[in-house]
């Protein structure tokens, strides 16, 4: 029989499953499934492989299911599938933030978790002189696996890079993160090319444009353009880092109290783009959904997992008795739709820190808002709800009598089990990411 472990998840009344291996002797009944699974490329539609793949091909996990699949061995590929479904809030990413004191970093490391103010539980300790004299780590407030760490600072007149980064422990980062609020010195040039012969990635961020727009703009009342200023402050501190050393510099220009302003948008993409993909995906839904193109990039990374938990429902279906299976399908839809809640935000509480954010009043964000399941508390006995008024309950009910005949209705309890995983979690995910769009446009209206 096919190894399946399970574990109780919070709120969904069932199981889990968490890790599946399957016997030899299971190997057969796994490779039939997944040739009636497969579309072919003849077809107009993409197969399940181009599907989950697209944009994947430097992750192992991701290529094993790729291989998985293309050779019908859905065994392997399940096996793979479970492991790459909990990377999201296992695998581990560690940002490092450092720069000279004044800078902002500890504002930004708030900004970007989430945090409203400076004062709020967990947040990174804020002032004009420096507060951080060893490498402090916050972890993100809902995924606890995505870790920013705030370093010392590097203003010293003494100041070694080298000695520097064994003493903060680099390579415990996946990347830097240099700061500074006016040009950037000496001291962080040094710093960034010890990291490059070290093999770790690093990016120059620029905090405060904003006011150093606002103090042009009261001192060139008729001749301030913002677009110039921003230029301005860009080749000003790609001049000064390349007077230093630096060939070709990136720099973002921020403000942490208007993070979705700017090169915020740039930043993230260039991060993410350079990433690994099981820690790109991890780093992406960890973002606050400050503007729009993180919530298209979240919805396009979840439609790629929605096929693995509809290929995990199938496999259930094929080694599992109907009862166990059903209940299985359950919490695999109160898994998905839970992350799916939160990576947008959706939940009451996520709404109302946007709105405190962008000063409008909750009710008005939440009347935008067109899914029945969102701002809801996801579990089993909703979800159940949502199956009998959105149709899929009655693909279910079919594959749970197919499951009840023994060998031959396995198989088509499979894919039926794929169909109606797939049909429900796909029609969630459109539904909050368009959501979530309509939340984030009403809440900017204010600030146009």
């Amino acid at each position: 029989m096919a190894s399946v472990r399970y574990q109780k998840i919070p709120d969904a009344e069932t199981e889990s499953p968490i890790t599946i291996s399957l016997e030899k002797n299971e190997e057969h009944k796994a490779n039939e499934a997944m040739s009636q699974l497969v579309i072919t490329k003849e077809d107009d539609n993409a197969s399940c492989v181009e599907a989950i793949m697209i944009g994947e091909e430097d992750d192992i996990v991701e290529d094993e299911i790729k291989k998985s699949l293309e050779t019908g061995d859905l065994g392997k590929a399940l096996e793979a599938i479970s492991r790459s479904i909990r990377e999201i809030e296992n695998t581990p990413l560690h940002i490092a933030v450092t720069g000279e004191a004044g800078a902002g970093k500890s504002t930004f490391i708030n900004v970007i978790r989430g945090l409203e103010d400076d004062e709020e539980e967990g947040a990174a300790k804020t002032g004009v002189v420096e507060c951080t004299t060893e490498p402090t780590p916050y972890p993100h407030p809902v995924y606890k696996n995505v870790i920013f760490w705030d370093l010392p600072g590097v203003g010293t007149s003494n100041f070694k890079a080298n000695e520097y980064l064994e003493i903060v422990n680099f390579k415990s980062y996946d990347f830097f993160i240099i700061m500074a609020s006016e040009r950037f010195r000496l001291n962080n040039a040094k710093l960034a090319e010890e990291i490059q012969m070290m093999g770790k990635k690093f990016y120059f961020v620029r905090t405060k444009v904003d006011s150093e727009l606002l103090a042009s703009k009261k001192r060139k009342k008729s001749t301030f353009n913002e677009e110039k200023v921003l230029q301005e402050i860009r080749d000003d501190c790609i001049q000064s880092l390349c007077k230093v050393g630096i060939q070709e510099p990136r720099v973002f220009l921020l403000s942490c109290l208007e993070l979705d302003k700017y090169d915020f948008g740039l930043m993230q993409e260039i991060l993410e783009s350079e990433l690994p993909s099981n820690k790109r995906h991890v780093f992406l839904i960890s973002l606050p959904n400050v503007i729009i193109p993180i919530v298209q990039k979240k919805r396009d990374m979840l439609k790629k997992l929605t096929w693995k938990f509809a290929l995990l429902s199938c496999g259930i279906a094929i080694f599992e008795d109907s009862d166990k299976s059903l209940k299985c399908d359950i919490t695999i839809l109160v898994t998905a739709v839970m992350l799916y809640q939160k990576a947008f935000g959706l939940d009451q509480d996520s709404l109302e820190k946007l709105a405190r954010q962008f000063d409008k009043n909750v009710d008005d964000l939440k009347l935008v808002i067109r899914s029945p399941l969102a701002l809801q508390k996801i579990n089993a006995g909703l979800i159940k709800s949502h199956l009998s008024r959105s149709g899929v309950e009655t693909l279910m009910k079919v594959e749970y009598v197919l499951g009840l005949i023994p060998l031959i209705g396995a198989l088509p309890a499979g894919g039926l089990s794929f169909a109606s995983t797939y049909k429900m979690l796909n029609g969630v995910l459109k539904d909050f990411a368009e959501d979530a769009e309509s939340v984030l446009n009403k809440a900017m209206e204010s600030s146009d």
